[in-house]
């Protein structure tokens, strides 16, 4: 009769942690839900953003080309994307001022990709100042003002990177889908990756030369995500007044 017992008491044990658990996963789960779900960095430090709260962000990178850019915006335009968020190179943007302003005029969003094609990991604090100042000269030239946001030209950063772009009153902002167009896999295979986006998503694509399938795609994308109620925002509008977690980045 006493082992009865103790069985039954180990049970009970058992039963209360399951449902504890369940209950601090149910909580977590719900918070993932309701809080900006999180972006790099370490505690008190500059961050980038990588995921919003919610709504859906559209990102084009352009750092060389001169043929797919055109397109893209006419897919935009016809589809009446309401908004959208370039991430461009200074030196492409000096290269092609008609169509940095046609994307100004259009009302969408410009973001800093550097100035040069470099991995700001493997530069000095001073260059990496240098390319971000030399990009800033380059948008203030072609009248485009208060850009706030910028992208590491190849993607990646660090905590240093973090601390530069803070100086120059801007935000890193990365991305929490990638699209992989600019391998060109496949039209199906770029919409495939472009909507699995959920709520808060920032989705990485492409407007250089080297995304050939990618305004091909957009159509399709940009439908998908409407039928997903998944409204389409600047990266800017995405991230204002949210809160976040942090993690960190050395």
């Amino acid at each position: 009769m006493n082992f009865f017992f103790i069985l039954n008491g180990k049970s009970i044990k058992q039963v209360i942690l399951i449902m504890v658990a369940a209950f601090f996963t149910a909580w977590f789960l719900y918070l993932e839900n309701i809080v900006q779900v999180p972006v790099f960095s370490a505690k008190d430090s500059p961050k980038a953003v990588y995921k919003g709260e919610q709504n859906v962000a559209l990102t084009f990178n352009i750092g060389w080309g001169d043929e797919k850019a055109e397109p893209i915006l006419d897919v935009l335009k016809k589809e009446k994307v309401p908004a959208a968020t370039f991430f461009l190179s200074g030196s492409w943007a000096e290269r092609h001022p008609d169509l940095v302003n046609r994307i100004v005029k259009e009302g969408y969003e410009i973001g800093i990709l550097g100035y040069n094609y470099v991995d700001y990991t493997e530069l000095e604090d001073a260059k990496i100042r240098q390319d971000l100042s030399k990009a800033q000269v380059a948008f203030q030239k072609l009248n485009v003002k208060d850009i706030k946001l910028v992208r590491a030209p190849t993607g990646h950063f660090d905590q240093r990177t973090l601390k530069v772009a803070n100086r120059f009153g801007l935000t890193v902002v990365h991305w929490s889908v990638d699209t992989k167009d600019w391998t060109n896999p496949g039209v199906t295979e770029i919409v495939d990756h472009a909507t699995e986006a959920k709520k808060g998503d920032i989705i990485l694509m492409h407007a250089s030369d080297s995304a050939k399938q990618t305004a091909r795609a957009l159509p399709e994308i940009i439908d998908k995500l409407d039928n997903k109620h998944l409204k389409l925002v600047s990266v800017s509008e995405m991230i204002a007044n949210a809160s976040s977690k942090t993690r960190e980045i050395k």
